[in-house]
């Protein structure tokens, strides 16, 4: 397994390079009837002249589009579609928080939960401590002692 200082490289890495992508905000919402038959259509090319491009039935070009309106399409499929329509596929998963921001406050979750446990207990033994400053200093050092790989089991 990578080491913590590795995995935040490569997590300030990835955030940096999808901001500008989080940044256009929503996704954009695809047509009905998928990308691929809506731009079809735009540009005024029939399934028939689409099949031609691909070495394929018009037959097969309606369930490819069908399939990707259904979401339920290959991405080979899909990026072959995009060629002969003279277009990129985009493919990018797009978290909606920053990747540092979401395992840290995933870190954060787990240190205050443990800390709970270890509270009741110390409650149980009259020897709670009721200093707000000393608890999230403790949470601070539960969250530098996480496990990154262990952050995600259930």
């Amino acid at each position: 397994m990578p080491s913590y200082k590795t995995l935040s490289l490569a997590r300030r890495n990835l955030d940096s390079r999808l901001e500008p992508v989080r940044k256009l905000g929503r996704p954009l919402a695809k047509p009905p009837r998928g990308w691929v038959r809506a731009i079809r259509e735009a540009i005024g090319m029939t399934q028939r002249q689409l099949a031609s491009r691909l070495g394929i039935t018009a037959v097969t070009v309606s369930l490819m589009e069908r399939s990707e309106a259904e979401e339920t399409i290959q991405l080979a499929n899909l990026r072959r579609l995009a060629n002969a329509l003279d277009c990129d596929l985009v493919y990018v998963l797009v978290p909606r928080k920053p990747l540092a921001q979401r395992v840290h406050e995933r870190s954060r979750k787990l240190a205050e939960e443990k800390l709970r446990s270890i509270e009741q207990t110390m409650k149980l033994e009259d020897q709670s401590v009721r200093d707000s400053k000393y608890r999230e200093d403790q949470i601070d050092e539960l969250v530098q002692q996480q496990t990154p790989s262990k952050l995600w089991e259930e």
